[in-house]
Parts: C-alpha cells; sequence; structure tokens
C-alpha cells in the first residue's frame, strides 16, 4: 500500500490508545538498515526539549558500503537542498529513522500514503514552526531489495513524488 501508509496506519493504531502529551513516537525501517539502539540518540532531544522532532541523518553518520545507491544520496542532497532554498530549514537527509512528540504529529497533518511521507513531515514540520534537528545515525544495507531504490521505476517515481511534494507545501 505504500511506505506512508503503513505509518498512518500505526498512528491510526496510537489515535485509539490512551496517550499523554509526553509519548514520542519513532519512526524505523523495517528492513534492518537502521541500527534500533541508536533510537535514544532520537528520543533525547525531544525529551530535554532541545527539539520536536529529530532526523536520524545517515549523512552525518558512518553508512555501509553499497547501503545508499547513488540515487539516492544525490536526491537527499537535492530535496534537502530545495528545502533549506524554500523552506529556509537545513538538513542532511530525509532519513526514515525519526522522532517526533504524538502532539506534533498530529498538528502538522500528515496524508502522503507513499514516498513522499518524509519529506512531508519535514516541509510540515518548518511551516509549523516546530523546532527541527539531526543526530548522526549508522546506517547498513538493506535486508532484502527496495522496491524504490531497487528499481529504475522505484527511483523515478519517488523522486518525482519528493519533488512535487516539496512544491506543493509552498
Amino acid at each position: 500500500m505504500g511506505y506512508g501508509s503503513a505509518c498512518l496506519k500505526g498512528i491510526e493504531y496510537l489515535i485509539n490508545k490512551p496517550i499523554d502529551n509526553s509519548d514520542i513516537i519513532v519512526f524505523i525501517d523495517a528492513d534492518f538498515s537502521d541500527y534500533p539502539s541508536e533510537m535514544l540518540k532520537l528520543v533525547e532531544p525531544i525529551k530535554t526539549r532541545q527539539a520536536d522532532m529529530v532526523i536520524g541523518s545517515r549523512a552525518l553518520g558512518q553508512k555501509e558500503k553499497g547501503s545508499m545507491t547513488p540515487q539516492q544520496v544525490f536526491g537527499n542532497w537535492l530535496a534537502t537542498y530545495l528545502l533549506k532554498l524554500f523552506y529556509n530549514v537545513q538538513f542532511t537527509d530525509l532519513g526514515p529513522f525519526r522522532s517526533i512528540r504524538f502532539k506534533e504529529l498530529m498538528q502538522i497533518g500528515m496524508k502522503d500514503k507513499t514516498y513522499g511521507w518524509t519529506v512531508e513531515m519535514q516541509v510540515k514540520a518548518a511551516k509549523h514552526g516546530l523546532k527541527c534537528m539531526e543526530v548522526p545515525v549508522n546506517y547498513r544495507k538493506r535486508i532484502g531489495t527496495s522496491k524504490v531504490s531497487g528499481t529504475v521505476k522505484g527511483t523515478l517515481l519517488a523522486g518525482y513524488k519528493i519533488l512535487w511534494t516539496i512544491f506543493k507545501y509552498l
């Protein structure tokens, strides 16, 4: 159904649970590329009120050789450059390993059901004035083949959707 659909389904589940305003939500891919043991690095800045949202930056961390394709590296550079140019926010990555306080997540109103999920969150966080920061995270080769970065079609569709999302919210 799509990356964003999976994230939205998780949010839908949490909406029906008793949550207080201090709860922090962490998103992490299930392909073994991120290190769950680094989760505290993404949660601590929110707990100490240094940030409302934290992105685990693969660009700032150590990447295993072959863990990101050249088109992913270029796409991240281009997207983060456009975010800085149009939204005046500094990011180095659209990394999927991220944390945000549940209350702020609800305020920004995530909608994207596919490839634009990560960039939508970063754009909406900027537009809502959330304090964002990045922390370096390590990244390894995923298990299996990506439907996005592992195919030409997936790469083109994701690139288009990411760029479209950046311009959509201007």
